[in-house]
């Protein structure tokens, strides 16, 4: 029987959704999870997951698992076609998860849905939220499924449900931004590649740019720019993009296509994170050009982040006015992501000769200037973005920390 209320209905079930769901599920909250999706995705998409992303993971039990099943990569490295401009050492980060871990998306999804069954979370699948009404004891939903339409009556709504959000609709918050002028082509592929050192090299050239990452079972993630790219770019579509931007004096051969896609992005960032009970979470408060694999990492925090604020206001661990500590934490994270990718794709895609070869001087320059390089480290990996995931101290914690010794305790540190 489908439930008629819940204390906190989540829209979508996609990896920021699913985090949601177990950062609940194991505060002993159940959520009602739905998807209007028959099925989990069983393509690859969003294929790295970061250091910091890593370290919040932990918290909801999955963290290793993720680790086992990726590929770890220790250096970034930009380049343009033959010449190396740029390297980034991860394997230097102050973190338990100092690399780049590669893992398809369907992979993540499935540790963890995996994760949120072993808890006694179910993810309601072909459910769709057709209406959302805000009320004094909530927010009153309407679903459709197969079974006919149902109405459930929900403390709290999260909406995770993409960049054209049902949830965020219903909140009336504006979606600020626009999108690129140019679309971009995704695709893993069987490849024999030049390079032997296992590296993401995100490559420049007069053509546009190109990144070329190892997958775990030997393919690689092809990603980008392309004017006017095919639906379905096949062997030949990619195999130009590598041959034009790629490397040229030992070039890679695209042997087959497994996945490819083509999609356009957009800059946007949501004018509010919260209305209310209802809340944003992952694409629906931000999304940006996939330059620096930055996506899911942030969407996947901002779940962590709302999942134990939401606990804790339930059990009445914390007053519900300190919610608005999610937006004021995870909104200007969003804001630095968007900066950064948005920086990345700009240099990459710079035009002229003048202008590219200024950008390659200056990024050689860098290379040689450690603080620099470990600032954009820091960035990439999100590590320097530890302080916008961390909620204030609960108000009984903060008064245990402020309480002085007791006579006893104070005697044995005597």
């Amino acid at each position: 029987m489908f439930p008629s209320e819940a204390d906190v209905l989540i829209v979508g079930a996609g990896p920021t959704g699913l985090s949601l769901a177990i950062t609940l599920q194991q505060a002993g909250i159940r959520p009602v999870l739905i998807d209007k999706l028959a099925e989990g995705h069983n393509t690859s998409r969003a294929a790295v997951i970061h250091a910091h992303t890593l370290e919040v993971l932990e918290s909801i039990g999955v963290a290793d698992q993720l680790a086992a099943r990726g590929l770890k990569l220790s250096t970034f490295r930009i380049r343009d076609r033959d010449r190396a401009l740029l390297s980034l050492p991860f394997d230097t980060l102050a973190s338990p998860h100092a690399y780049l871990l590669m893992l398809p998306q369907d992979v993540t999804e499935k540790i963890l849905a995996g994760r949120l069954a072993a808890l006694g979370g179910i993810i309601h699948r072909g459910v769709a939220a057709t209406e959302v009404k805000q009320s004094e004891a909530g927010a009153e939903v309407r679903l459709m499924s197969q079974a006919g339409e149902h109405t459930i009556l929900a403390r709290y709504v999260v909406g995770a449900d993409g960049m054209h959000s049902a949830v965020r609709a219903a909140a009336g918050i504006a979606y600020e931004g626009a999108p690129y002028e140019e679309s971009f082509v995704l695709a893993d592929v069987n490849l024999d590649w030049p390079l032997r050192a296992p590296e993401v090299s995100l490559f420049f050239s007069a053509a546009g740019l190109v990144v070329v990452a190892p997958l775990p079972g030997g393919a690689y993630r092809v990603v980008a720019t392309l004017e006017n790219a095919p639906e379905r770019p096949g062997t030949a579509d990619i195999q130009a993009l590598i041959d034009a931007r790629g490397p040229a004096a030992q070039r890679g051969k695209v042997r087959e296509v497994i996945w490819s896609s083509r999609f356009r992005v957009h800059h946007r960032l949501a004018s509010a994170y919260r209305n209310d009970c209802l809340f944003l979470i992952g694409d629906a408060a931000h999304v940006h050009s996939p330059a620096g694999g930055q996506g899911m990492n942030c969407g996947l925090v901002d779940a962590c982040v709302l999942g134990q604020l939401l606990s804790d206001v339930i059990r009445g661990k914390r007053p519900e006015s300190e919610l608005d500590s999610y937006e004021q934490l995870r909104r200007p994270a969003a804001a630095e992501v968007l900066a950064l990718a948005g920086r990345l794709t700009a240099l990459a895609t710079m035009r002229g000769a003048v202008k590219r070869a200024m950008r390659n001087a200056a990024f050689s320059i860098l290379d040689r200037i450690a603080p620099v390089k470990h600032r954009l480290l820091m960035n990439l990996s999100g590590l320097s973005r530890r302080h916008l995931s961390r909620l204030p101290p609960r108000r009984e914690d903060a008064a245990a920390m402020a309480r002085p010794p007791s006579a006893l305790a104070a005697a044995g540190r005597r």
